[in-house]
């Protein structure tokens, strides 16, 4: 595997979003929602960094499933989902891919009554972007490549490392 982005890099620009989103939301009713698993290790350090109040609730959303680094069908469970009604929602996800994920939890969090809906992700992913949206907030942009660490799975492993990679041939 090759090293894209190193953890002090990634610790210095969740540290400066969390500032960046405690400013957005001073004042008003927040609710963090990870989009489980690959947020975890984003979610966990980017929570810490905002300094406003703030609820955190999580939804189940996957399309990569077993030994593949193709999409399959995307499925979204939001039964874990806390109240959002009245309340200023940002989505947390690790990457930013065809945006197919993002786009239905915008859209579901609304009907759910959110007073507004914003996103936040790790990683933007350049050319795959297949919907009318773009993330509100965004750490950093990478080549069309599949990354694994820092939460970034294949096959359920690599989640644990402090660096973002991209995986080999020979690494699959």
């Amino acid at each position: 595997m090759r090293n894209l982005i190193e953890p002090d890099i990634i610790q210095r620009r969740v540290h400066d979003l969390g500032a960046e989103l405690t400013s957005q939301y001073e004042g008003r009713p927040l609710t963090v929602v990870g989009v489980l698993t690959g947020c975890m290790l984003f979610l966990a350090d980017l929570v810490r960094a905002i300094s406003v109040p703030h609820r955190i609730g999580v939804v189940h959303a996957s399309s990569y499933r077993g030994p593949t680094t193709e999409r399959g069908d995307l499925r979204v469970d939001t039964t874990l989902l806390t109240d959002v009604r009245d309340r200023d929602v940002l989505i947390v996800d690790d990457i930013f891919d065809t945006g197919q994920t993002l786009k239905r939890l915008v859209s579901s969090l609304q009907s759910a009554g959110a007073r507004s809906v914003h996103t936040a992700v790790l990683l933007v992913k350049e050319g795959r972007s297949e919907v009318d949206i773009a993330p509100d907030h965004h750490c950093f942009q990478i080549p069309d490549v599949f990354v694994v660490g820092y939460g970034l799975d294949y096959n359920d492993d690599y989640r644990h490392l402090p660096f973002i990679a991209a995986l080999d041939e020979s690494d699959l």
